[in-house]
């Protein structure tokens, strides 16, 4: 329940039922504790964990009862194992859908964690009395609910973490869902759903739910964490542990007496489970019983009921088979701000005040400060006494018990951050949510998949953490060649543990880099995915070979081509490469082919980096080639804006990929040791690829030159030629000139610009350092009738605003001076012959003269300019020239 609180202890009814034993005036331990005790919480509460404490403590009862599935019982044994660590949570699914799941999570700090220690710690029994999962599952999978969590007006769960964290996914779903506890949330019950802790706080003139639970309860004397001395647990010697429990348990029978359930229309049914639970525990270990649940549970558990009432509510309820593990949990999973609205919006602070033994503020404000130094942030013991005192100040002018977050937050921002917002985010990721990653036993049921994953990452050294953080992987060494291999099998499988990204090192085909995030859903997508096999290998190829076969695009299957060789799956690949052949056999669509020509082609050329055959992918790379060259220029024609913009990027990917298969036939010819990396496709293959090469550029220049096909395309061919040194002397000012001509549609010309000088890829440099393509933009712009000119300002713009602002900057220089006839040759006409299409060429006398410094730079010897005779054939190795 979202809200919290307090129940009172109870005696037991001729029917079984917990009824009140009197909460008006403190009795004696022996006399509140004759029948089961009621304790309602808080989930998630650090005040209500230490008053359970000290309520357990008190009462010393004979058995424990928990909020919680039943079928949680079998684990309770591993809750005391010392590889048992919080954040933890009891996941329960679906035997035949797995994905079909709810969570129950636990941080060090809730209620139910610590009943649960103190059980196991002095050998009491536990028994969880919710609702069993194999009813909350099927009973939300029969009427339709998705796993959509809905928040109340503070954030939380109506039902906080008590109705179970329930996540439902249909088919091809991306997640085991944060919703609702399987057993709490209605598919289709009221719009409205009361927010005890909100109803509390609004009765008492707090505006903010959250506030307020931190006044009455978090900064409490009783249970609390008020004292500077210490946390405590009791309020001191003599002192009632049951008494807080009695105050909020009246309200919250006040609060039922007025809103009934509340709007939570499956309470009833729970709370009657409850009931039964209660009774069956009696018989089995007598009255002595505490039971651990929502405050808002507490009047329900304590009315007066049959126990033939309670099994009409549970006639009829659905049923499905299910299985039940502990699984590690994060705190960053339950804040409120990642989609868990049953959680805590500040896991790390409750944390924080529920370890500390004394002076927690003091304590929070010296960890800030460790933090921030780790951090460069000047920081010193000073800043953290005045954060204190003004943390304090603050507390007593907001008539606070004690400094809570807010006015701590207020007090390192004044303090430490110097009125700046920027340490604050830091603070809150690593220290109010927290990087806490749980831990369960090694023998902790588990999917046979789960056990061999966590060998694999044992073995491989790469244990999950909650930090997000970026791994370098040098697939040269075996060990990062099997986390590479590992890494791939798990996305190929559906579990995200790691997403490959772009390196900021080395851009080598032998290196990758990998972001990890483990996060606890992926213990459902484990679950889900062994229905493929019980080690990662087995599975990963079973699911690629059924994707393969069940892939109705070819871009699917290339790109299934690759991901298989990327995560070492030879056994996948025949069957890959069957439905590779005939899907390319029988789709004529050029856009198809072209894109899914780079993903083969990247096969091709990286493959080998895992030592995998690629021969048969190369056979099919160049026969997918040589159709995108044939069907391209018809595909191009009769365009419209949308068409031409696809087909251009079909155009780009086309030329890298040709590109990629000549250097991958230049890398495999005999005696080539020019490259960095292991050779391309054994057994040669060069001559094809080169002839692969020039046929493409025979198809670019035919597209360059065919005026039917829109600008955009003709521009890209062209520029793409250019790049290439395809065009030779002036051929690029020959094109543009056309493509410029007087009769040519200004849109249409304007496209040209764009594909030929748009992007970020240099085509402003381009304009920059050869005036005469320049001066042919200049002069086209200039003759566009005033008509059509707003109709072409939008494609200009768009392409020259993708441009550095120095490059923008210096085509405006250039366009401001105007044609210029001062020539940049030297007078004696010592320069290198211009590159087509391009400005002069190397000024050897003005690069001689940075010579004596650049050797000075990189400690070669002095030498003169003129030692590199042109005639003796010696290279300048520091200018190229000869």
């Amino acid at each position: 329940m979202t809200g919290g609180g307090t129940g009172p202890a109870t005696g037991v009814a001729a029917d079984g039922a917990a009824v009140p034993a009197g909460t008006a005036t403190p009795v004696a331990a022996a006399e509140r504790t004759a029948g089961p005790v009621l304790l309602g919480v808080r989930h998630h509460g650090p005040g209500s964990a230490r008053a359970v404490l000290a309520a357990l403590d008190q009462c010393a009862p004979g058995a424990v009862l928990i909020e919680g599935p039943p079928e949680a019982d079998e684990l309770v044994p591993l809750a005391g194992q010392e590889g048992m660590r919080p954040p933890v949570a009891l996941l329960a699914h679906v035997l035949d859908d797995p994905g079909r799941a709810a969570f129950w999570p636990l941080a060090e700090f809730s209620p139910e964690w610590v009943a649960l220690r103190w059980a196991v710690e002095r050998g009491v029994p536990v028994r969880f009395i919710d609702l069993p999962a194999a009813h909350s599952l099927a009973w939300r999978a029969e009427s339709g609910e998705r796993g959509e969590r809905r928040e109340s007006a503070n954030g939380e769960d109506g039902e906080d973490r008590g109705e179970g964290e329930g996540g439902e996914r249909g088919s091809g779903a991306s997640g085991a869902s944060e919703a609702s506890r399987a057993a709490g949330e209605p598919g289709d019950g009221p719009d409205v759903r009361i927010d005890p802790i909100g109803a509390l706080a609004e009765a008492a003139g707090y505006d903010d739910a959250e506030r307020w639970w931190e006044d009455v309860v978090e900064h409490r004397g009783g249970g609390g964490t008020s004292h500077r001395s210490g946390s405590g647990r009791g309020g001191g010697p003599g002192a009632d542990a049951l008494a807080p429990f009695a105050a909020l348990a009246e309200a919250m029978g006040a609060l039922r007496e007025t809103y009934g359930d509340g709007g939570h229309d499956r309470d009833p049914v729970r709370e009657a489970h409850m009931r039964l639970r209660l009774r069956a525990a009696r018989r089995e270990f007598g009255d002595g019983l505490a039971v651990v649940c929502g405050a808002w549970h507490v009047p329900a558990l304590a009315r007066r009921s049959t126990a033939t009432a309670d099994r009409q509510l549970l006639k009829g309820l659905p049923k499905v088979k299910t299985a039940v593990t502990w699984v590690p949990w994060t705190h960053r999973r339950l804040a409120r701000r990642s989609g868990y609205g049953a959680g805590v919006a500040s896991p790390g602070w409750y944390g924080h005040l529920f370890d500390a033994p004394d002076r927690p503020i003091e304590r929070w404000m010296t960890k800030v400060a460790g933090l921030l130094r780790a951090e460069d942030y000047a920081v010193s013991s000073a800043h953290v006494i005045e954060a204190v005192r003004l943390a304090e100040g603050l507390a007593t002018m907001r008539g606070r018990p004690l400094a809570g977050l807010a006015e701590t937050t207020d007090a390192i921002r004044a303090v430490m951050g110097d009125g700046s917002e920027a340490p604050l985010s830091l603070i809150h990721e690593r220290l109010v949510v927290g990087e806490v990653l749980g831990e369960v036993p090694p023998d902790t049921p588990a999917v046979p998949l789960q056990r061999d994953i966590d060998r694999s990452q044992r073995s491989l050294r790469l244990k999950p953490a909650a930090l997000e953080r970026e791994v370098e992987l040098d697939l040269r060494k075996e060990t990062d060649a099997g986390r590479s291999r590992l890494l791939h099998r798990l996305r190929l499988l559906g579990i995200p543990w790691g997403e490959p990204v772009r390196s900021r090192g080395s851009t080598g085909t032998f290196r990758e880099t990998w972001l990890l995030h483990w996060e606890p859903e992926l213990s459902v997508r484990v679950a889900e995915a062994g229905i493929w096999g019980t080690t990662v290998l087995s599975a990963a190829t079973a699911k690629a070979a059924s994707d393969a076969v069940g892939a109705t695009a070819l871009a699917e299957v290339t790109a299934l081509a690759e991901r298989c060789l990327l995560a070492g799956l030879p056994d996948a690949l025949p069957v890959v490469m069957r439905a590779l052949s005939d899907r390319a056999a029988l789709d004529a669509d050029v856009g198809h082919l072209a894109q899914a020509l780079p993903a083969l082609v990247r096969s091709v050329r990286y493959g080998d980096v895992r030592g995998t055959d690629g021969a048969a992918l190369h056979e099919v790379a160049t026969g997918l080639a040589e159709r995108v060259f044939v069907g391209l220029p018809p595909a191009c024609v009769g365009l419209d804006a949308d068409g031409a913009a696809e087909l251009r990027g079909h155009l780009d990917a086309t030329h890298q990929a040709v590109a990629l298969l000549d250097q991958s036939a230049t890398d495999a010819r005999p005696g080539n040791e020019s490259g960095d990396e292991p050779g391309g496709e054994p057994g040669g293959g060069a001559g094809a690829v080169a002839g692969l090469r020039v046929r493409w550029a025979g198809v670019l220049r035919a597209i360059s030159e065919r005026d039917t096909i829109p600008g955009l395309i003709r521009g890209r061919a062209a520029r793409l030629l250019l790049d290439d040194g395809e065009l030779g002397d002036r051929g690029a000012e020959r094109l543009m000139g056309f493509a410029l001509s007087p009769g040519t549609p200004p849109a249409d010309a304007a496209g040209w610009i764009e594909g030929f000088a748009g992007g970020g890829d240099g085509g402003g440099l381009l304009l920059v350092h050869d005036e005469r393509l320049l001066g042919l933009v200049d002069g086209w712009l200039t003759r566009v009738p005033a008509a059509a000119f707003t109709d072409v300002l939008p494609l200009l713009r768009r392409t020259f605003a993708e441009y550095d602002a120095g490059v923008r900057r210096t085509l405006g220089e250039l366009i401001r001076r105007g044609p210029t006839a001062v020539s940049r040759h030297p007078a004696d006409g010592r320069t290198d012959a211009a590159a087509p299409g391009f400005g002069p060429g190397l000024d050897r006398d003005r690069a001689a003269a940075v010579l004596p410094t650049l050797r000075l730079l990189l400690g070669i010897a002095q030498a003169g300019f003129e030692d590199a005779s042109p005639a003796g054939g010696t290279a300048n190795d520091l200018t190229g020239a000869a």
